[in-house]
């Protein structure tokens, strides 16, 4: 892996205090000792992350994910380490030196590196071409779209030629390789012309990330071929799924809500007309992971897909995406008009604003698309129909805001509050109250698999691991009894031998630890073990009892594994069990 000096990153840590690291990406509240959050790595409206200051660290109680200033910034700006390290240099204003890799890191940093590089130099070269001889078509198309120069600058927007070959031909005069070429997504090859660009002849819209790379293109074409769309394939810096066109800007904006488009033109026309808050997903269906993302920028997104019957289905399929990531939708009404595009140049920004102000709440649209597949001169039909509203209305908790449901949907289907509420109980009982069910199994991480029930022996190791850490004095206490190898659980007696190395070198800093721990469940057992608090305790005399009782527990753990695990002839071994039998039964905890 790659790398910079410990004494670096160490120094790059101490300026970078996690609960002011964290307060940039996400709203947290001081609780007791600690601060609190929604966990915005999985789809949660209650603030299960805890953010411990005096140790660095953080740890969600829900999903597992945890750890030190560095993961946190990996994890939700999807950056690698060196990455994320020089995010936070950069934050904290300290000069980075180059950087040492392994062979097989340097040569995967290289790879992602020229990649971008290739993208940034296509995206110039898209841009130039606009204002070609061969590009009028392209500014002809984005002029009459309504489009003004600073919005074409603003975007990056381009033109491809429509020869096949021109960026192919300009990126090798670079000196790139065709495999590299290849590997970028910038170019495919033909069985009969060989190597030759992606897009030609078609309007170029770069896909940016949040901090304004190009790491991908989507192309429009010029004329009647096929596809009249086109994006970049999967890269190793694109994923389409896990970005939205136009977050790089709207993730700025100061306004209430997102509002997530169909295509790039939407975004484009609505941030010319003011809503810097557009954004659009990438040519694929809305994903539970760009829901996540959307979920870290706000609380309220509002839909205005197509108002054709495709548009309607999308809608359809995003709104349950966005409600399991905890974010109230509400629907656009765009007609008569297709698109926002089409809405905005027909009526204005203003009139469009009004439209948002009066967004239908997503509970409603899905009722009155709903109802189209209802006969309401049947009374059999409308029956069923109010059925299914009861269904849609056990989705939401049961209490003030399912009872506002109920008393909005019996106004408007002219039924009484008491009818309703019958209706909602009866089919209640009848399907299991849906709220009653598992939350979320669409979780990135698998919260069930780390909650099962752990032993009390390895409870008992991860809590004096959480003891040892709090502070040096307890760990000077707590290792006159016990040693590493009196861990039974590898990752305990890892982390116990991490922390009496960082002892050795006259210090104590468990969020430095992090790094030396594996990637995914062993990352956040080991977050989860650092940022624990231990129960406040009335007196001195309750916390070295306490203490006594953990360290019996794991010291009567480890003698009952050497015993499973001796071999029966081993008379020496069987007399040193019996020594630290004796020996705990005279064990006296002190804190002095």
């Amino acid at each position: 892996m790659s790398y910079y000096a410990q004494e670096l990153v160490e120094e790059i840590r101490s300026r970078s205090d996690i609960v002011d690291v964290i307060s940039g990406y996400v709203k947290l509240q001081r609780k007791g000792s600690n601060y609190v959050g929604v966990c915005p790595f999985h789809n949660d409206r209650n603030p299960s992350m805890s953010v411990n200051q005096p140790r660095q660290m953080y740890h969600c109680f829900s999903c597992g994910a945890g750890g030190d200033v560095f993961k946190f910034v990996m994890d939700y700006e999807n950056l690698t380490f060196p990455e994320a390290v020089k995010v936070l240099a950069d934050r904290a204003g300290i000069e980075l030196p180059e950087q040492d890799y392994s062979p097989e890191a340097r040569k995967q940093a290289d790879l992602k590196e020229q990649i971008m590089e290739l993208n940034r130099l296509a995206g110039k070269y898209y841009y130039y071409m606009l204002r070609q001889p061969d590009g009028k078509q392209g500014l002809d198309y984005l002029k009459g779209r309504k489009l003004s120069d600073e919005t074409i600058r603003k975007f990056g927007l381009g033109c491809s030629s429509k020869r096949g070959n021109d960026l192919y031909k300009y990126l090798k005069s670079k000196g790139y390789s065709d495999s590299l070429l290849k590997e970028s997504g910038l170019m495919q090859v033909d069985e009969r012309d060989g190597m030759r660009d992606k897009f030609w002849n078609r309007v170029m819209f770069p896909i940016m990330d949040s901090r304004n790379r190009i790491i991908g293109f989507g192309g429009r074409v010029m004329g009647d071929a096929k596809p009249k769309y086109l994006n970049s394939p999967e890269t190793k810096v694109f994923d389409k799924s896990r970005n939205l066109y136009g977050l790089n800007l709207a993730r700025t904006s100061r306004k209430p809500n997102m509002i997530l488009c169909e295509g790039y033109m939407d975004v484009i026309a609505m941030h010319q007309a003011g809503f810097n808050q557009a954004v659009a997903s990438l040519g694929t269906a809305f994903t539970q992971q760009q829901s996540v993302i959307l979920k870290r920028y706000t609380n309220e997104v509002l839909l205005t897909y197509d108002s054709d019957d495709a548009g309607v289905r999308a809608a359809m399929r995003a709104i349950p995406i966005l409600k399991e990531a905890g974010l109230t939708a509400r629907v656009i009404n765009m007609e008569p008009y297709k698109d926002p595009d089409e809405f905005i140049k027909a009526l204005g920004a203003e009139e469009f604003q009004k439209r948002i102000d009066t967004a239908e709440s997503s509970f409603f649209f899905e009722l009155r698309i709903l109802e189209r597949q209802y006969n309401f001169r049947d009374p059999e039909s409308k029956t069923l129909f109010f059925r299914e509203v009861a269904k849609k209305l056990l989705e939401f908790d049961a209490g003030i805001e399912r009872n506002n449901y109920i008393e909005a949907a019996a106004e408007k289907y002219h039924l009484t509050y008491d009818q309703l509420v019958k209706m909602v109980s009866q089919t209640g009982e009848q399907l299991g109250d849906l709220k009653k069910r598992p939350e979320m199994g669409n979780v990135s991480r698998d919260p069930a698999r780390r909650r099962q029930k752990e032993d009390a022996g390895v409870r008992s190791q991860r809590l004096l691991i959480t003891w040892m850490s709090t502070s040096e004095q307890l760990y000077r206490n707590i290792t006159r009894y016990v040693k590493p190898e009196d861990f039974t659980d590898e990752l305990c007696q890892k982390a116990a031998t991490l922390l009496g190395t960082q002892m050795e070198q006259g210090h104590l800093n468990p969020a430095a630890l992090f790094q030396y721990f594996e990637e995914g469940e062993e990352q956040e057992r080991a977050a989860a073990m650092f940022n624990d608090s231990i129960p406040a305790l009335k007196s001195r005399e309750e916390e070295e009892k306490a203490l006594q009782e953990t360290i019996l527990r794991v010291k009567q753990n480890s003698i009952a594994w050497q015993t499973e695990h001796m071999d029966p002839g081993d008379m020496n071994a069987l007399q040193e069990i019996v020594r630290k039998r004796r020996e705990i039964e005279k064990l006296h905890i002190s804190l002095d």
